[in-house]
């Protein structure tokens, strides 16, 4: 397990290159967030993680191993734990989470992403006094 890929994997990095394709700049595996966000918009306080559909069991291609398998549905179990308790940490800082799963169209995830990018960057706008 410890050779798997943590940043830089395949999906991870088709995202990005979409994002920034389309103009969009973000920070990578921000350190000052809790669970190091795959992509950060700081500006909009967005952060998107590009889950493992193994190691996050995504609802369509999720297999548990039959070798061991009390210990890897413990383990798995609490990977999807763990992801609820880092969304609720960065929601209490002001940031909206998006998860999208390593299966998905990178094209498509990144129009999600841009929306809710221009969403927020026009609302924290609004936000600012006109003088």
């Amino acid at each position: 397990m410890s050779r798997m890929p943590r940043t830089r994997t395949k999906p991870e990095m088709s995202l990005r290159r979409e994002l920034h394709r389309r103009g969009l700049r973000f920070r990578v595996n921000h350190p000052g967030l809790p669970g190091r966000p795959d992509i950060a918009f700081t500006r909009a306080r967005l952060a998107v993680f590009v889950d493992g559909c193994f190691w996050h069991l995504c609802p369509q291609h999720a297999v548990l191993p039959k070798n061991n398998a009390t210990w890897w549905r413990e383990k798995l179990h609490r990977n999807v734990q763990r992801d609820r308790e880092k969304d609720e940490a960065l929601a209490a800082l002001g940031w909206t989470v998006l998860h999208v799963w390593e299966h998905e169209d990178p094209v498509a995830v990144a129009g999600i992403v841009e929306q809710h990018w221009r969403a927020r960057c026009r609302s924290d706008a609004t936000a600012w006094p006109v003088t």
